[in-house]
C-alpha cells in the first residue's frame, strides 16, 4: 500500500549465539537467491526442522509505525505494521512463494459461482486467551472491516453480503465478479478478530493485540521495543519453533551491519544496496536477495500547478531512465515496470508503455515547451531512509537531461507522511514513495482511484476513465483478456501520470548461518520479512 505505506521493511532478526568463523557469501545480482539460495524451488531459505525448538529470536527495525494508527489491524496501513501484527494475528487464506493462495484459518473453499466464496474453517483454533475461534468472529471481522474507514476496505472489492452458514463455514458473496478476492483477504488488515470480546468491551483492539497467530504481545514500549512470546494454544502444533521474539526498534542501517558482522544479529534485511559488499568476508555471513513485488513510484502533484497540465506530468515521466535507476540506485537488483508489479503473472511489459516509447529527454523537452514549462523547477519530497536518497538522486539527473532541476528535500519519515498524507490540498510538488505489490497484478492498481483509495486525495484528481479500467480489470477471470484489460490500465496511468511507477524494490537479505536456521520466500508480495518466523530455529550452543 502506500507507503510511508510501507516505507522501510529495513529490518533484523537477531538470535543471541556464539559464532564461529567462516567467509561471507553473496547471492548473484538479480536473481533471488542467487548462489545463497539453500532451499527449494520458491525458497531463500528452509528452516532445518531437526534442530531443537525453543531460544529467543530478536528482532530490529527502522521504525515503530504502530503509533500512527494504533494496534487495529484493520487501519494498519503500513508494512512495518503488518509485519508485526503478522505475529499475533492471521487471515482466513495466506499465500505461498509462488504467490497463490493457501489455506490459513480457513482449511478449505470453494467458490460454485464466480460471485461467491463458500470458506471451511479450521477446527481447534483459539485466541491466545484459550478462547475458540467461531465463525462469529469471522463473520464479525468482515463486516467491521467493511464498515470501517480502513484504507484497505477497498482492496475488497464489492462484497454484498457476509454470512455464517454454520458453526464452520462462512459465505461471502460479491455483487459481481472481483478476481483479486482472495488474494486481499491475504493481508492482515483482513484478520479475523476476537470480536465477543470486542462487542463485550472488554479489548480495545487500537490498544491490545488478541489474535491467533503463532505469538502474543508480552510488552511495548512506543518507539523502543516489543517482545513477544509463544501462544502456547496455537493450532499449528510445534510452532513457533522459538520461544520468544524481542523487537528493537533499530533506525540506523550501520548499526544493523555491524551487529551481524560481529554476530549479535543472526539474519537482517537491509536497505542500502551497499551493505552487502560492507558484509563481504564476515565469518559465516550469508547474502541474498528477496525478490518483491513492491515498487517506487513517483508522485507528482496535480493539486499543485506545476504539474496540473498532463503535458508536464508526462514530460517528467518521459525523461526518466527506469533502467538506470534500478541499476545505479538499486545495484542492479530492480527492475522498471508498470503499475501492475513486474514479476507478477499478468503484469505488463514497462518497455511498450507511452513513456517509454516516447522519444525521452529530447520529446520532454518539447512537451514542457508547448505547456509553457520550459526551465520546469520543483522540489521532490523524500525520506531519509535508503535507498530512496539514492533513487532521488537518479531522477534529478534524469530530468537534468530534459532541463528540468530538481531539488531533493530529505525528512525523517513522520515528518514526509506528514507532508505528502497530513493535507489536502497536499503541500509539496512531488514526493517519492513505495507501494507493496501484493499477489494479484491488479490490486495496487486500486490506489490509482483516490475515491476508493482515500490517501491520495490531497495531490491526485480521479479520472472516471481510469477507474473504469481499474474495476473491468477486477471483474475480468484470470487470463489472456484480463491481461489485456491490465495492459489497458498501465497504458493509462503511464499517460495519466500522476503517480509514475518506476522500479521494483528489493529486500537484501544478510543472516549468519552459524547462528540462525530460518525459511524465507524467494519471493514477497506483503512487505512481510516474518511471514514464516514462526519456523525459524535458533542455533544454539
Amino acid at each position: 500500500m502506500r507507503n510511508r505505506l510501507a516505507c522501510g521493511v529495513a529490518a533484523v532478526l537477531t538470535a543471541t549465539v556464539t559464532s564461529a568463523c567462516g567467509g561471507g557469501t553473496a547471492a548473484a545480482p538479480g536473481t533471488p537467491g542467487g548462489a545463497d539460495a539453500t532451499g527449494p524451488p520458491g525458497y531463500l531459505a528452509l528452516a532445518d526442522g531437526k534442530l531443537p525448538a525453543g531460544g529467543a529470536l530478536t528482532f530490529a527495525v527502522h521504525i515503530d509505525s504502530g503509533a500512527a494508527t494504533g494496534l487495529d489491524p484493520q487501519l494498519a496501513d503500513v508494512a512495518t505494521s503488518w509485519q508485526l501484527m503478522s505475529l499475533v494475528y492471521e487471515t482466513l487464506v495466506t499465500v505461498g512463494p509462488d504467490f497463490a493462495p493457501k489455506p490459513a484459518l480457513a482449511e478449505s473453499w470453494e467458490t460454485p459461482d464466480p460471485k461467491t466464496y463458500v470458506f471451511h474453517l479450521r477446527k481447534g483454533v483459539a485466541f491466545s486467551n484459550g478462547r475458540e475461534m467461531t465463525a462469529d468472529d469471522v463473520v464479525g471481522s468482515l463486516k467491521r472491516l467493511l464498515a470501517a474507514k480502513s484504507v484497505w476496505r477497498g482492496q475488497l472489492g464489492p462484497v454484498e453480503k457476509v454470512a455464517k452458514v454454520d458453526a464452520g463455514t462462512v459465505k461471502v458473496t460479491l455483487a459481481r465478479p472481483y478476481t483479486p478476492f482472495l488474494a486481499a483477504l491475504a493481508n492482515v488488515p483482513a484478520a479475523v478478530l476476537p470480536m465477543k470480546e470486542i462487542a463485550a468491551g472488554s479489548l480495545d483492539p487500537a490498544k491490545e493485540m488478541l489474535g491467533t497467530g503463532p505469538f502474543k504481545v508480552q510488552d511495548h514500549r512506543q518507539d523502543v521495543s516489543w517482545s513477544f512470546v509463544r501462544n502456547e494454544h496455537y493450532w499449528d502444533k510445534g510452532k513457533p519453533a522459538a520461544d520468544s521474539l524481542s523487537v528493537t526498534i533499530a533506525p540506523e542501517e550501520a548499526a544493523r551491519v555491524a551487529a551481524v558482522q560481529n554476530g549479535s544479529a543472526a539474519l537482517a534485511s537491509l536497505g542500502n544496496v551497499d551493505s552487502a559488499a560492507m558484509l563481504a568476508g564476515a565469518a559465516d555471513v550469508k547474502v541474498a536477495t528477496q525478490a518483491t513485488t513492491d515498487f517506487y513510484y513517483l508522485m507528482l502533484n496535480s493539486r499543485n500547478p506545476k504539474f496540473a497540465d498532463p503535458r508536464v506530468r508526462q514530460a517528467v515521466n518521459m525523461a526518466l531512465d527506469r533502467k538506470q535507476i534500478a541499476e545505479v540506485a538499486l545495484g542492479g537488483q530492480g527492475r522498471p515496470t508498470g503499475v501492475t508489479p513486474a514479476g507478477l503473472p499478468g503484469a505488463c511489459d514497462p518497455a511498450a508503455l507511452p513513456s517509454a516509447t516516447g522519444g525521452g529527454a529530447a520529446k520532454a523537452k518539447e512537451l514542457l515547451a508547448q505547456a509553457g514549462a520550459a526551465g520546469l523547477s520543483f522540489t521532490l519530497t523524500i525520506y531519509a531512509t535508503e535507498p530512496a536518497p539514492a533513487v532521488a538522486q537518479v531522477i534529478q539527473q534524469n530530468l537534468q537531461q530534459a532541463g528540468v532541476t530538481v531539488r531533493i528535500e530529505q525528512m525523517d519519515e513522520a515528518s514526509w507522511a506528514g507532508k505528502v498524507y497530513g493535507k489536502a490540498p497536499a503541500p509539496f510538488d512531488s514526493a517519492l514513495s513505495w507501494f507493496a505489490g501484493y499477489a494479484d497484478p491488479g490490486m495496487v492498481t486500486t490506489w490509482w482511484n483516490p475515491d476508493v483509495a482515500g490517501f491520495n486525495q490531497g495531490f491526485m484528481r480521479a479520472d472516471k476513465d481510469l477507474n473504469a479500467l481499474i474495476a473491468r480489470a477486477g471483474e475480468t477471470p484470470a487470463g489472456p483478456e484480463r491481461d489485456k484489460a491490465l495492459a489497458e490500465v498501465c497504458a493509462k496511468v503511464d499517460t495519466d501520470s500522476q503517480m509514475v511507477p518506476l522500479v521494483t524494490r528489493p529486500a537484501t537479505i544478510a543472516y549468519r548461518a552459524d547462528a540462525v536456521s530460518p525459511s524465507l520466500y524467494a519471493t514477497e508480495g506483503y512487505g512481510n520479512l516474518l511471514r514464516l518466523v514462526a519456523d525459524a530455529r535458533v542455533k544454539r550452543g
